[in-house]
């Protein structure tokens, strides 16, 4: 199927970069130029960070920014990738909702997450997806470390 023939929903949005690694397997998640500029300065402040997916309550369904250390994870947690330097997990529950999503970390004006390391600096990290195409979804059949 050619580009353009790809319907536009479809489409990988060139902000978000590299879509797979260096075998082919396409990325669960990536990160804007504005993400990883935010990564950086989180990193210059705090050292070494993380990313996990809230799946709601106190701060909706934000992606939350804590130093490494400060959140624990477990079984119950899926390693999606990682983003600048920075792993990021998702609860293993809306992992299954989200498994034929390709996650693209960006940045928007506004307040982070009450406990995001982001708070306080009137930009506030965001979530943007697509679905997979069927040939991602094929490739990506066994790839994610649950």
């Amino acid at each position: 199927m050619s580009e353009s023939a790809i319907p536009a929903a479809e489409r990988i949005e060139p902000v978000t970069a590299k879509q797979a690694d260096n075998a082919g397997t396409p990325l669960r998640v990536t990160a804007t130029p504005a993400a990883l500029e935010l990564i950086d300065e989180l990193k210059a402040a705090y050292g070494p960070v993380m990313f996990h997916q809230s799946g709601g309550c106190c701060d909706g369904s934000s992606p939350m920014c804590y130093p490494v250390g400060d959140f624990i994870t477990g079984d119950g947690d899926v390693h999606l990738g990682q983003v600048g330097g920075a792993d990021f997990f998702i609860s293993r529950s809306q992992f299954e909702v989200w498994k034929h999503t390709h996650i693209m970390l960006d940045v928007v004006p506004g307040r982070g997450g009450m406990f995001s390391l982001e708070n306080g600096r009137e930009k506030r990290f965001h979530i943007r997806s697509r679905l997979f195409t069927s040939a991602e979804n094929e490739a990506l059949s066994g790839a994610c470390h649950l």
